[in-house]
């Protein structure tokens, strides 16, 4: 018996939603990177980007458990001495909820050359109306 790997010719991608309220932040960027990434396919091929579309909505309705709204922080650098700037997640929220949702599905990836393809395919909304209702998604209980 041969072991199938799926061409690049043969991919076939489809169109996910999923609400971002009906999990915690963790468990929706499982999800979603599982989604990105193809594994649940059976043509799954591990050096073959063939994810689909995962849109994601109500993003500031994200849900986190514990005190993770206060203490989970978010760091970024501006290269000059002294330029380090910390921004809880509930500032974050506030600011930019998809950028949380983004850093969370970032981190779940693995870290190769097919990652930005796949996140480049991840579309973050904040409330429930969206602009891909023509690629008819389909939703993710």
């Amino acid at each position: 018996m041969k072991t199938y790997s799926q061409k690049a010719s043969e991919i076939k991608r489809e169109w996910w939603i999923i609400d971002a309220a009906t999990l915690p932040l963790g468990k929706l960027a499982v999800v979603i990177a599982d989604k990105l990434m193809g594994k649940s396919k059976v043509t799954y091929t591990p050096h073959i980007d063939n994810g689909d579309y995962v849109v994601v909505v109500n993003a500031k309705n994200i849900k986190v458990t514990g005190n993770k709204m206060v203490d989970k922080k978010y760091y970024r650098h501006s290269g000059f001495p002294g330029g380090l700037t910390e921004l809880k997640l509930e500032e974050v929220i506030e600011k930019n909820p998809a950028l949380a949702i983004s850093e969370a599905v970032k981190g779940m990836l693995p870290k190769n050359k097919l990652a930005a393809d796949r996140l480049a395919r991840l579309r973050i909304f904040d409330t429930a109306e969206h602009a891909h209702a023509a690629q008819n998604p389909k939703e993710i209980k």
